[in-house]
């Protein structure tokens, strides 16, 4: 049972929330301070004093009055008007992430929401009641106001299900300033965003495998991955990915039978892949920093503060912080992505190589892997295009009051959607790479790469005339994705 409490949301629970169907509970600290925002709000409700949300308009609406007999109609309403998602739904995984996220947001006590809200939307995370969230529509400006109305309307027995219409709750009837307290925020985006974080963290690892097998089945040296180098260059990422390469490769007979070959220096792809590879650690990095900390933060509009029974409009429901680390980190995960499509096709190519062309012995009467490296610059074109940013760009909505808007979702998604085809980028070099390896015996890889050269041919048997690709890469990808090919090196990767 993971408790929220507002503030000790990790990215590893909220997986575990959202992948494991972890359960959840509400701290008593969070429920106190639940109740205690509320009755600020039901205070302010009573004086008839104009607060944005509880007895206002919306956006450009803000300066609209609405009556008192009018407050849970007004609520409904903005659920319902707001409910503009298009498109495919989310993943139940992300929906299950966004439902926690917004709990442990309304756990804060800054919201206003009533408990009884609150403890419900938990028990239908608990249940496994998910609604369908439709992943379109939302600017990332006041929030994502479209995903979270979608969600909301759940709670008042509206909006779809995503399993089933099966309904083991009755409808809430929502008080003043209570739709408002579901929706502003940033979760949705969120979601998206932690989740792809934790998988692009695996993949850095999987792309330093990767490269150590490409560099061995190259007979590239293990000099550039020293760490007296990293060192004289302090980025965290850097040293981590050389150490990584550096304990992969050690021991490799191929290494030591090329010790003396007179060969100066490595391509780029190789000798530099640890500040490539620690780059986009970085990246990462970052962008789970910001996904962490918008876990645990009030991004409410207007916000309750109990210590003076204040309620104050701002804007921490801008997804700048957002859209930026979503930004990144697809920056960060097209760094793997080329740098491993460059590695594959130095592997393909005979006078880079040393070995037959595209890796098969009857090359011309077969063609071997020359159209899984097409597959693989194919992914990355189309990852270089899905990591141009989202966050420069903005598009003024709500009558020119939302006037500078994050576009976080789509930052998000688009990050998002990088993840598969970088695994399916790394699944094309470790595939060829596996090949080379076995064209190179007798000689033998490091102990680390021959189990991951093992756990690879349980799947995948070695090309010896031509096959589709397709079946293999995809067992590859398997492999990745389940974390079975991390696993099987045996070593416990920074």
């Amino acid at each position: 049972m993971i408790e929220l409490d507002g503030s000790s949301l990790t990215l590893d629970r909220l997986a575990r929330i959202a992948r494991d169907a972890e359960p959840v509970q509400l701290s008593a600290a969070a429920a106190a301070r639940v109740r205690a925002a509320r009755d600020v709000v039901d205070r302010h409700t009573a004086s008839g004093v104009p607060v944005y949300g509880v007895n206002t308009g919306f956006g450009a609406l803000a300066e609209v009055a609405i009556p008192p007999e009018s407050l849970g109609e007004l609520q409904l309403n903005l659920l319902r008007s707001h409910a503009a998602g298009v498109g495919d739904p989310l993943p139940v995984p992300v929906v299950r992430a966004l439902m926690a996220l917004r709990a442990n947001v309304l756990a804060k006590g800054y919201s206003g929401i009533r408990l009884e809200t609150l403890e419900r939307l938990v028990a239908m995370l608990n249940a496994r009641v998910h609604p369908r969230v439709p992943a379109r529509g939302s600017v990332g400006a006041s929030g994502d106001l479209a995903p979270l109305a979608h969600l909301a309307l759940t709670l008042v027995g509206e909006g779809e299900l995503m399993e089933s219409d099966r309904r083991p709750f009755p409808p809430l009837t929502l008080g003043p300033k209570e739709g408002l307290a579901l929706i502003n925020g940033t979760q949705a985006s969120t979601a998206v965003l932690a989740l792809a974080v934790l998988d692009a963290a695996a993949l850095a690892r999987v792309a330093d495998i990767a490269a150590a097998m490409s560099v061995d089945a190259l007979r590239g040296s293990a000099h550039p991955f020293e760490a007296r180098i990293h060192a004289a260059r302090p980025v965290p990422g850097q040293a981590a990915s050389a150490a990584n390469l550096l304990r992969l490769v050690e021991g490799s007979a191929i290494n030591a039978s090329h010790a003396n070959c007179g060969k100066v220096q490595d391509a780029y792809a190789l000798r530099c892949a640890p500040q490539v590879h620690g780059a986009a650690r970085e990246a990462i990095a970052f962008a789970a920093r910001l996904a962490e900390t918008e876990a645990n933060a009030a991004t409410d509009n207007p916000m309750v503060f109990v210590e003076d029974a204040a309620i104050v409009s701002g804007g921490n429901f801008h997804g700048a912080p957002i859209a930026l680390a979503a930004d990144t980190l697809a920056i960060g995960l097209a760094q793997l992505a080329t740098i491993s499509e460059r590695r594959t096709d130095r592997l393909l190519t005979a006078d880079e190589s040393g070995l037959p062309p595209f890796l098969t012995r009857t090359s011309g009467v077969s063609s071997g892997l020359m159209m899984a490296h097409v597959t693989a610059a194919a992914l990355t074109a189309e990852i270089k295009s899905l990591a141009h940013p989202s966050a420069v760009d903005t598009i003024p909505t709500s009558a020119g009051r939302e006037d500078h808007v994050s576009m976080s979702m789509g930052a998000a998604l688009k990050a998002a959607s990088i993840v598969p085809l970088v695994r399916c980028v790394l699944a094309v070099e470790i595939l060829a790479a596996c090949q080379a390896l076995d064209l190179l015996a007798p000689l033998t890889t490091s102990a680390p790469l021959a189990r991951v050269h093992a756990a690879v041919r349980t799947r995948v048997p070695v090309l010896e005339a031509d096959r589709p690709p397709s079946r293999d890469i995809n067992e590859i990808v398997d492999l990745i994705s389940t974390e079975l090919l991390l696993r099987a090196c045996g070593v416990n990767l920074e």
